[in-house]
């Protein structure tokens, strides 16, 4: 069983939506089943499917979120440190073409969000990331082409 790394607020995450959707979507759909059940003729009744069909995707979603937490590997960024690239390191790359910087969080594939800074261990560039320090170039290949990146800072504490 392949244990899934994730940081501590990553994990909570998880724990907070699947605990939303057994107290909360679960009983709503049961009653929204129960409801177009009273309708009468199942055969032609749409909101008879659409709830089914909600219902199936949320007991999806449990269980996925079940597997996920059951095979979390949560790390504590807090006691990490060095000058290495690592899982949960907050590294601000700049653009080798446009000096642009961004700033990224190594985390899991789980709680990732490019938009937000918080960047895969398993994407193109977190992989590529991971071992670095500062100074070393990464180049990427991504949907836009091939793109080179400086490691210009390397934080455990951010």
């Amino acid at each position: 069983m392949e244990k899934v790394p994730m940081t501590r607020d990553g994990f909570v995450q998880l724990e907070v939506e699947l605990k939303r959707l057994r107290t909360e979507e679960r009983p709503a759909i049961i009653r929204a089943i129960a409801d177009a059940r009273e309708h009468g003729d199942l055969s032609e009744n749409a909101e008879y499917h659409a709830a089914k069909e909600r219902q199936s995707f949320i007991e999806g979603r449990m269980a996925e979120l079940d597997d996920i937490i059951s095979r979390a590997d949560v790390i504590d960024i807090s006691k990490l440190s060095g000058d290495v690239i690592r899982f949960g390191a907050t590294v601000v790359l700049a653009d080798e073409d446009t000096d642009e910087e961004s700033t990224y969080c190594i985390v899991g594939s789980h709680e990732s969000d490019a938009a937000a800074g918080r960047l895969s261990i398993t994407s193109p560039l977190g992989r590529a990331l991971i071992g670095k320090t500062i100074g070393d170039s990464v180049e990427v290949t991504t949907p836009r082409g091939s793109k080179s990146y400086e490691v210009v800072k390397i934080d455990y504490n951010a």
